[in-house]
């Protein structure tokens, strides 16, 4: 007989996520083995009441980097991709630009040129992507661009390249008390525009670089800020733990990366009492994704993958530990 109570059950396992499969396996595109089981173990360290390892709700910190750790970052930074884009369709309003470096050989298609003016070149073409015009005008580029703009290599949009793993794992911290915050070299207002859509995490949640802006009045008295090209701060490398202290204001005690651009936040939050969490995506899935490591000028993992080592952190091999990399794939 189908009583009350049987249907109140499902009814809570709908409300709770779906399927039963779902709650008992919070990690379905993870392969069982020794990188799902320490993450598993290492919640259910911190969240058990009355272990020696309990973490209150309120302390329950956990950063992740996002190019290379959320979601793909080759063959290059996806806002960087967005810039070269902006510069392009920028130009007609820009005619000065053709007589001007880096734009004359960016949209000369010089590559040549272009790579003498070295990363100061890249730079300034990034810059004026970014600057002259309002946070909301920006956002709606941003948002724009994502809505037209494919990937090189999958020939979809660069926010379908989002690492289903993660996703699950992001949502799994969340429902152990977690609060989950990116921590990312990128520029905070380029990720805000997608990050809550994509990974459950709101704008105020989401470290990164920036610019400074510029309060101002137009002419009929409504107020905006203006993006200018002036650098405010640098979240990465060193940086990273600095932010984190400045925005969040705690320690974490978990940090995902997967390069050296996130060494030094991986290093801060393990070096803090009680129980800890590192881990590193590492790019070992050419088929499925790229396969990188110390070579890659994006990306480069090289100091933070041989203190993983040294130091027992989780290294999370995608070849091996992820039964599928992007939610797209059967």
């Amino acid at each position: 007989m189908f009583t009350k109570r049987a249907f109140l059950t499902l009814l809570a396992i709908c409300i709770g996520g779906g399927t039963a499969y779902a709650q008992s396996d919070p990690l379905p595109s993870w392969n069982d083995g020794a990188v799902k089981k320490s993450i598993t173990e290492f919640v259910a360290k911190v969240t058990t009441q009355g272990g020696p390892d309990y973490v209150p709700p309120a302390e329950r910190i956990a950063v992740f980097d996002n190019d290379g750790t959320l979601w793909c970052e080759q063959p290059i930074y996806f806002e960087a991709a967005f810039a070269l884009d902006r510069v392009k369709a920028m130009a007609a309003q820009h005619l000065e630009w053709k007589q001007q470096q880096p734009f004359k050989a960016f949209l000369a298609g010089d590559k040549k040129a272009l790579a003498e003016q070295g990363e100061k070149g890249l730079l300034t073409l990034v810059a004026a992507a970014h600057s002259g015009m309002t946070t909301d005008e920006f956002a709606k580029s941003v948002a724009d661009w994502l809505a037209t703009a494919k990937h090189p290599r999958f020939n979809r949009p660069y926010n379908d390249l989002i690492y289903q793993p993660m996703v699950e794992l992001l949502a799994y911290l969340r429902a152990n008390g977690f609060k989950t915050f990116i921590v990312s070299g990128g520029g905070v207002e380029f990720m805000r525009v997608w990050a809550e859509k994509a990974y459950g995490i709101p704008p105020e949640q989401v470290v990164g670089s920036s610019g400074v802006t510029q309060f101002r009045l137009d002419a009929a008295g409504k107020p905006s800020l203006l993006k200018t090209a002036k650098v405010q701060f640098i979240d990465d490398g060193p940086g990273k733990p600095a932010g984190i202290n400045m925005i969040i204001g705690r320690r974490p005690i978990l940090a995902f990366g997967n390069s050296d651009g996130d060494h030094q936040m991986l290093q801060w939050t393990m070096a803090g009492s009680g129980a800890r969490f590192a881990g590193i995506v590492h790019h070992t899935d050419a088929a499925r994704e790229y396969a990188y490591d110390r070579p890659s000028k994006i990306g480069q993992l090289d100091k933070a993958w041989e203190e993983a080592k040294a130091k027992g952190w989780t290294v999370v091999d995608m070849k091996q530990d992820w039964k599928k990399v992007f939610a797209f794939e059967p």
